[in-house]
């Protein structure tokens, strides 16, 4: 695969997307819950839907505003984070989504490669010591199929070749874990926690990486109580964006 350049190294794409987040920001048209929509007060959408209507409306495109494609192949960001942009954006506060599309776009450099944010996100998002969801693995067999994913990714930013059938046996491991969780004990804790690890996994071994990408995110933090939780999905918020000003 030919290697992604963010922005395709261009300033002035940078900048025209940045200006009309603003404008969105200003406007109050990014909402929750859907990829994009026509309002009598003009256009409303998710971060991801309002991104790719932003880059329409600049270089005379129509893509789909909920084709997550368009940002690897015309704007040179992995579809991967894309997803996770995503996935954050639903999962803040109303507050807090409203600042975190212009910081996503805000954070990515001109002819960055960003392709190793998605696996040293995960690394945090797994076995961080302060916020990683290991922490509140309750028994050994959640902590281990932490662990072994996480190991994986390690590896990965390290520059090793993992093999399909590496990331789909720890991903099945994580996902047994899980099943496990709930079938002896009902303990929401332990399956979400598995079930994140399972996701992150799934992710290099599913049919639809991305899609499990996401849901990694999704389900890192789904037995939090909704203040927590939100509270978590900040903190992700702010890890992507750093990491994603980190490259070059």
């Amino acid at each position: 695969m030919e290697k992604l350049i963010a922005y395709n190294g261009s300033e002035s794409l940078k900048e025209d997307l940045l200006a009309e987040a603003h404008k969105h920001q200003q406007a109050d048209d990014f909402v929750q819950g859907t990829y994009g929509k026509n309002t009598k007060d003009g256009f409303k959408g998710c971060a991801v839907g309002c991104t790719i209507q932003s880059y329409n409306l600049r270089q005379g495109k129509t893509e789909s505003v909920s084709d997550h494609s368009v940002y690897e192949r015309d704007l040179g960001i992995p579809r991967i984070l894309a997803r996770l942009e995503d996935r954050i954006f639903e999962g803040l506060s109303v507050k807090n989504s409203k600042q975190f599309p212009v910081d996503f776009l805000a954070a990515i450099n001109p002819g960055a490669d960003l392709s190793m944010v998605w696996y040293k996100f995960v690394v945090w998002l797994l076995a961080d010591k302060k916020d990683g969801v290991i922490k509140f693995a309750k028994n050994d067999q959640t902590k281990e199929t932490i662990e072994n994913v996480v190991g994986l990714y390690k590896r990965h930013i390290c520059g090793e070749t993992i093999t399909s059938s590496e990331w789909r046996a720890a991903a099945d491991a994580a996902a047994d874990a899980a099943a496990d969780a709930v079938a002896d004990a009902a303990d929401a804790a332990a399956y979400a926690y598995a079930a994140a690890a399972a996701a992150a996994a799934y992710a290099y071994a599913a049919a639809d990486a991305y899609a499990a990408a996401a849901d990694a995110a999704a389900y890192a933090y789904a037995a939090a109580a909704d203040a927590a939780r939100e509270k978590h999905y900040k903190k992700m918020a702010d890890k992507l964006v750093e990491l994603l000003k980190e490259c070059r």
